[in-house]
C-alpha cells in the first residue's frame, strides 16, 4: 500500500489544521502535515508543502478560494 501525504490547511495553523494533523498522525498508510494561509500562520502554506501533498483538506470554502486565487503558492 502506497503512503498518501495529506495536508490540512486553515487560516493561522494554530487550532484546526494542527488538530486534524494530530488526530490523523497515527493512521496507517498516511503522512500528515498542516499549514496556514495567513501571514501570522505558525507554518505558512508555500509551494513546497503544496507539492509534497497528495491530498489537501481545507477547513473553509474561503481557504479553497484563496489557494485557487494565489498563483504565488501554486
Amino acid at each position: 500500500m502506497e503512503t498518501k501525504r495529506i495536508l490540512f490547511i486553515c487560516s493561522a495553523n494554530r487550532l484546526r489544521s494542527p488538530t486534524a494533523e494530530a488526530v490523523f498522525s497515527n493512521w496507517p498508510g498516511i503522512e500528515v502535515a498542516s499549514a496556514g494561509l495567513d501571514n501570522r500562520a505558525e507554518e505558512p502554506v508555500g509551494p513546497d508543502i503544496l507539492d509534497w501533498a497528495d491530498l489537501i483538506f481545507v477547513m473553509e470554502k474561503t481557504h479553497r478560494s484563496r489557494l485557487s486565487q494565489n498563483s504565488a503558492l501554486i
